[in-house]
């Protein structure tokens, strides 16, 4: 009889004979097996094509930092990236599916703040953002800008917010809809300053735009990218920015949180895949996206229309999943914002 081990400990006993050869091999396939099961995820990975799907239309801003990063994705790991828009619904329909893919890492999902809010928003919404997807890399963040139409007189945080409160009406904000990060920003805001301001809910940012930029509204919150030429012409006045560093493309324009400490509601980007996902695979991905994200041709393509470029790890997305999950299911309940 001859005992085999394992990591010094007894693995199973064998007969001499045809017996004992045949179980020496197994238990070799067996080890062998043991020691390469991590790598060898990795090494078969990709083995087709991949799906990242963007849930919202072709032209969004989303849609525009997909499309910066997967043909460069694609490049780097000899696979083709395909790139699916799936809007119905709101985008949910396809977070729903994506969270029942296989976790393979051949189907990933490309997702912006709307994916933690939606959650407490949504009847409809099945998935945790937390428990159901494995984050893999916090793509950009973004910061967002008070405008207020240059007819409203003000031009700083001081006078703006003494202007509202001596008036003892509800000046008018635009929001680009019920569930947008605009509108949720503005609720913030809104909570924090202790103001009496109206929301006006429009079905898109285009014309809630147009309508600031005609004065029918007096302000708005909303992303740099849109706030910059409006800012850079005159048309509309930059008060005070969302984010916590001052930003590159509005360098004079202070912080929201300059008055308020703690203020931050910052538009963002990142990629996810299902949960149980393969951790070889996970970090295979990110390892790839943080070089893509690293080329200096790549940084500037997204500074230059007012992102951060951050490229975390795995475990920073994570987290920062979980903290914006929790503050904005505090801020929803706390100022019961409901969708109708």
């Amino acid at each position: 009889m001859k005992i085999l081990t394992l990591s010094g400990k007894p693995f199973f006993a064998l007969s001499s004979g045809a017996g004992l050869r045949l179980g020496l091999r197994l238990a070799a396939w067996l080890i062998a097996g043991l020691a390469a099961a991590g790598p060898l995820q990795a090494q078969d990975y990709p083995s087709k094509p991949i799906r990242l799907v963007v849930p919202i239309a072709p032209g969004g801003a989303l849609d525009g930092v997909a499309r910066a990063v997967g043909p460069r994705l694609s490049e780097a790991i000899g696979q083709p990236v395909v790139i699916e828009n799936r809007a119905v619904g709101g985008g949910i329909i396809a977070i729903n599916q994506v969270a029942q893919a296989d976790p393979d890492g051949h189907t990933l999902l490309m997702i912006f703040d709307s994916f933690v809010t939606n959650r407490w928003l949504y009847k409809s919404v099945q998935y945790d953002p937390v428990k159901d997807f494995a984050p893999i890399t916090l793509v950009t963040r973004s910061p967002q800008v008070l405008l207020l139409h240059p007819d409203v007189g003000v031009r700083t945080m001081k006078d703006f917010l003494a202007l509202v409160r001596s008036s003892g009406a509800g000046m008018d904000f635009a929001t680009a809809g019920a569930a947008t990060s605009s509108r949720l920003s503005l609720e913030l805001f809104k909570h924090t300053a202790n103001l009496d301001l109206t929301a006006v809910h429009y079905k898109g940012g285009n014309q809630a735009i147009t309508d600031l930029l005609g004065g029918q509204v007096k302000g708005m919150i909303v992303s740099i990218s849109v706030a910059v030429p409006h800012v850079k012409r005159g048309k509309l006045i930059a008060i005070a920015l969302s984010s916590r560093t001052r930003a590159p493309l509005l360098p004079d324009v202070p912080l929201i949180s300059d008055t308020f400490p703690g203020f931050e509601a910052q538009g963002w980007a990142g990629i996810l895949a299902p949960a149980a996902t393969p951790r070889p695979v996970i970090d295979y991905l990110n390892a790839a996206l943080r070089k893509i994200l690293a080329q200096p041709v790549v940084r500037e393509r997204f500074e230059m229309q007012g992102y951060e470029v951050v490229a975390s790890t795995p475990e920073a997305f994570g987290d920062w999943i979980r903290a914006e999950s929790s503050k904005w299911a505090r801020i929803i309940r706390e100022q019961k914002i409901t969708i109708d």
